[in-house]
């Protein structure tokens, strides 16, 4: 038993920069924001290591839609953390694209992988996004390749000795939910995980980057066609803040005064 654990994950600014929107839409200077791969991307990664380095015979692909140039930036860190093969796509990677124009790309990424078996795919990803936050791209991808088995917000995946799999998933209400799936092919979009970040390791950031430049230089350059989506405006959030200090007041008295000055 071996899998093919494809990860699906772009990059987004640095959490730390002031973003700011401007007509287009697109951010202000974005080429010249620091990068970096989305969160929950991470997420994903960690886990399809983790998975590929109990799983004899396992190989991880990181798929991603993005500026070769930003990618290549952020290649530099994220290939010391884990071992993995890249699969890359000239193309925008801004909040401002839509999930129904990017999912395709993936999925069409993800089949021209050579030796592709569906039997033992594993789509990862976030399941939400720093950039893409519909959460709806992994479920695109996942219809596109025929993968019916998908979970999403998952937390945990435990492989069982005949293959099969038990997720825990989140839902509603704060709780969670144990799923059972036979076995691959299958989508997981990924919440936190349960897992820390690896520390570097040169040794595999020198392996990874062999592989990546080949890769970054045979990126094919695509256009995501945004006619069907128009923006009225873009604009940053206003900000307002009013302070009140009040002693010994009742919680139920607080919050309703907050509902009251939202409502305004």
């Amino acid at each position: 038993m071996s899998y093919q654990i494809v990860v699906c994950g772009s990059i987004v600014p640095d959490p730390l920069q002031t973003l700011e929107p401007v007509a287009g839409p697109a951010l202000k200077n974005e080429m010249m924001l620091p990068s970096v791969l989305d969160p929950w991307a991470w997420h994903s990664l960690f886990e399809a290591a983790h998975l590929a380095k109990n799983v004899a015979g396992s190989k991880v692909y990181l798929v991603s839609v993005a500026p070769k140039a930003k990618l290549q930036q952020v290649m530099m860190t994220v290939g010391q953390k884990a071992p993995f093969e890249l699969i890359a796509v000239d193309g925008p990677a801004s909040g401002f694209t839509d999930a129904a124009e990017i999912a395709p790309l993936l999925a069409d990424a993800i089949k021209s992988i050579p030796g592709l078996d569906q039997s033992k795919l594993l789509v990862f990803g976030g399941w939400e996004s720093a950039s893409r936050g519909a959460g709806s791209t992994m479920q695109i991808v996942g219809e596109l390749l025929g993968i019916v088995n998908q979970f999403q917000g998952v937390d945990k995946l435990t492989v069982g000795a005949d293959g099969s799999f038990e997720i825990l998933e989140r839902i509603e209400g704060g709780k969670h939910q144990v799923s059972k799936c036979a076995g691959a092919p299958a989508v997981l979009g990924w919440a936190t995980g349960s897992l820390p970040e690896p520390p570097n390791n040169p040794q595999i950031g020198m392996q990874n980057m062999r592989a990546i430049m080949p890769a970054l230089q045979k990126a094919k350059p695509t256009k995501v066609a945004t006619d069907a989506v128009k923006f009225a405006s873009v604009a940053l959030p206003k900000q307002q803040r009013q302070t009140k200090i009040v002693k010994d007041m009742p919680a139920d008295e607080i919050a309703k005064e907050i509902v009251a000055w939202i409502q305004e």
